[in-house]
């Protein structure tokens, strides 16, 4: 798994160095100061050790090539460590791994370098891509190799295992036992587990903000649906009336203009007989003169006919104002203003029109009773619309009062002229009868003029009462356009969607003004509950969403606890599980290399017992990447003794052990846990030194076992353990303070190494 290690301005490793690892078995020999425990430290280094301690300095500056009197200093340090990542195949020995040791990387070679800079920051890079440490650590968890460094025993630091403690020792073994990447999985839960916790404080907090909000405007929605249902019944209403209206108009001006088209055919018809026989009679004096009676008749018929016409349409546009008038009066009780419609306007100008037209020969006596009752119209329009607003309500109050005493009063000169209109027929009819008399011959003739002059005259009254329909037919148009606008403004254009009716009853004019009243108090209704409030119902919507939404959220977040919960609870279990047996199997590997290195004896670990007062134990390397609660659950794990029995004599700890058994108890602690969990590569850094000679052989059989499993690169002086390498590197330091890496024999490497 290990491929090689470049090492380039990491202390006294000046230039670019490789060290190719492609043996089981590697030895670094070289004269003390050369350098090569040095090489221990790049592994340390490259692998995310924090401890300056653990590498010899006390700066990070220090890890950097300090320069000579022969080599300038270097700016930077880095060390690269290659991995091979291919999947094994079937058949590979029994330490490597048979898949690929870096699943998470889809690379046949996983390199990991640090760099390190003189102003102390650092870089961390995963196939040249710049990473975290924390994605350093999870990566090579992932494949068993552990921050704690049990995989790399230094110079030293042989019974590192037997001085720390418990709880240190405890990190130790779960490291070699593979736990850590079930750690890191487990810090992560609590990590997000707190911060979902925390979230849901948060919602929980937002709604409980939002929820009076929500209840007020609930109130505001519930009375703009009452308005809303107002709204509707007067939509409802507009559509019947419209769809009768509009029909009825229809009908009526359709049945007005037939009727008149047939009155006018035969008007004309009379009158183009009655040509034909005055044109007989226009030389008799007595004729003539009875016939010029029958033309004044007709004459002064003409003229009060139109005085009368005249006066119906005056009759028509006062109840035009009446009506106005009223519907203001009911708005002015609503609003604290009054508006000037556009059709009073209109109504202003028409009427100055109506009075003004005069042709270029008028008498001076016209023209003034024009500008008479221009300045009436003006005058009347000033009073109606120019009165102080706190007294605006009664000023139109008395207007209806005034219009409705001038419709009385037009109404009983209607009927003074209508009489007038009646005599001017019976004084026509009374002339025509006198012609008649006259002619005493051709009665017949006279009997059928007389009958044609009577048609005449039916045929002319019914053309100006069709005339007078036409015109209040037009006011009634007026007034219903007015009422669709009214109605487009009140409850929009729904109002507008309806569908003709085809057939009315006889009674549609009374049911349609019993609707219009009903619309008026529907009016005053809606108006007075308020305008459609769409951006309260938006608000509302809004709210609610956010509020749903919050809902959700937590209960998505109360999901995601629980599963939190779970997933910690079985990482729980399966370290337990896991640390129990691979504890029960570091142990009886333990047993068995600790005799083979003593010829007897036993040795095991136990869990300590924890005592509540029990101070908690700190050191330098705490990790300030784990969370709280995963330190405070770390820190009631029981630590680790180590119990030991040597053969033929009796201790009773491990203070008393001596230099070489202390360096045999730990070495054969370091082989029991490789052993268990074999890690990629085991790096040890003369931990042989105290060793005698039968000792050595041991030693180097241990080795040999140990490189089946896991890749070894031993620093060492001893013969014996060299002589188990593969492969031998010679590191060398020249007068320029420089370590070299020189490949040599066997042999020569014992002769250098002494």
């Amino acid at each position: 798994m290990l491929k090689r290690l470049e090492i380039a301005g990491f202390k006294s490793f000046a230039r670019k160095t490789v060290l190719d690892f492609s043996s089981a078995a590697t030895a670094i020999v070289g004269p003390n100061g050369s350098g090569k425990s040095n090489v221990a430290e790049a592994f340390r280094f490259a692998l995310g050790e924090q401890s300056m301690k653990s590498m010899r300095g006390k700066r990070s500056e220090d890890l950097i090539f300090a320069g000579s009197h022969m080599a300038p200093r270097a700016n930077r340090a880095s060390v690269v460590i290659v991995f091979d990542n291919t999947p094994q195949k079937v058949g590979a020995s029994s330490h490597e791994n048979p898949s690929r040791p870096f699943a998470k990387l889809d690379f046949d070679e996983v390199a990991i370098e640090r760099a390190v800079f003189r102003d102390g920051t650092s870089e961390y890079s995963i196939n040249g891509s710049k990473a975290r440490l924390r994605d350093i650590q999870e990566l090579l968890a992932s494949a068993n190799i552990g921050e704690t460094g049990h995989h790399i025993i230094s110079q030293g630091e042989a019974d590192r295992i037997l001085i720390a403690h418990p709880r240190e020792r405890r990190s130790m073994l779960e490291d070699a036992l593979g736990l850590k990447i079930f750690e890191f999985k487990k810090q992560e839960a609590q990590r997000k587990l707190e911060k979902t916790e925390e979230n849901v404080k948060q919602v929980e907090a937002l709604r409980r903000e939002i929820a009076p909000h929500i209840r007020f405007l609930s109130k505001q929605v519930e009375r703009l649906e009452r308005a809303d249902s107002l709204r509707n019944e007067l939509q409802v209403a507009y559509q019947v009336y419209f769809a009768t209206q509009e029909t009825f108009l229809s009908q009526e001006k359709e049945r007005i203009e037939e009727e008149k088209a047939r009155a006018a055919e035969r008007l004309a018809l009379a009158e183009a007989e009655l040509e034909v026989f005055e044109k007989r009679t226009t030389h008799d004096t007595e004729g003539i003169k009875r016939a010029e009676a029958v033309r004044q008749a007709e004459r002064e018929l003409d003229r009060v006919t139109n005085e009368r016409s005249q006066h119906s349409r005056e009759i028509g546009k006062v109840e035009g104002a009446l009506d106005a008038a009223k519907k203001r009066s009911i708005q002015i009780a609503r609003e604290p203003y009054v508006k000037v419609s556009r059709d009073d306007f209109f109504a202003l100008k028409e009427e100055i029109d109506s009075q003004t037209t005069l042709g270029e020969d008028a008498e001076p006596s016209s023209m003034r009773a024009a500008l008479l009752s221009v300045r009436h119209a003006i005058s009347v329009f000033f009073e109606r619309f120019a009165a102080p607003s706190d007294a605006y309500l009664a000023e139109e109050e008395h207007v209806v009062y005034v219009f409705e005493n001038q419709l009385t009063e037009l109404s009983l000169r209607d009927v003074e002229l209508s009489k007038n209109v009646e005599h001017a027929r019976a004084s026509l009819a009374r002339a025509r009868e006198a012609v008649f008399a006259y002619e005493e011959t051709g009665r017949e003739e006279r009997h059928r003029v007389l009958a044609v002059a009577e048609a005449k005259a039916h045929e002319e009254a019914a053309l100006m009462r069709c005339d007078e329909q036409l015109h209040e037919l037009t006011f009634q148009q007026e007034a219903f356009m007015r009422e669709r606008n009214e109605a487009l403004a009140l409850v929009g254009v729904a109002a507008l969607s309806y569908i003709k009716i085809e057939t009315l009853s006889e009674d549609t004019k009374k049911q349609q003004d019993e609707r219009m009243r009903a619309i008026d108090r529907l009016k005053i209704r809606v108006e007075e509950a308020g305008g459609s409030g769409e951006d309260v119902r938006s608000e509302y919507k809004d709210a609610v969403e956010r509020e749903a939404f919050l809902a959700k959220e937590l209960e998505d977040l109360s999901q995601s606890a629980i599963r939190l919960h779970e997933l910690i609870k079985e990482l729980d279990e399966e370290l337990t599980k896991t640390f129990s047996e691979g504890l029960f199997k570091v142990n009886s590997s333990f047993e068995e290399f600790f005799g083979l290195m003593f010829g007897g004896g036993s040795a095991k670990l136990v869990l300590e017992d924890i005592l509540e007062t029990e101070e908690e134990h700190e050191d330098d390397e705490t990790n300030y990447s784990e969370t709280p609660a995963s330190r405070s659950q770390k820190n009631k794990k029981p630590g680790i003794e180590i119990s030991v029995a040597l053969p033929k004599k009796r201790v009773q700890s491990l203070m008393q052990l001596s230099g070489g058994e202390r360096a045999l108890t730990s070495i054969a602690l370091i082989f029991a846990m490789s052993q268990v969990n074999p890690p990629p590569f085991l790096i040890l850094d003369e931990t042989d030194a105290a060793l005698d000679e039968a000792n050595s052989r041991r030693y180097g059989d241990m080795i040999e076992n140990l490189a089946k499993k896991s890749q070894l690169i031993v620093i060492s002086h001893n013969r014996e353990t060299m002589s188990r390498a593969g492969i031998l590197y010679g590191v060398t330091m020249g007068a320029d303070g420089i370590s070299k890496l020189l490949s040599v024999k066997f042999e020569e490497a014992v002769i250098v190494a002494k």
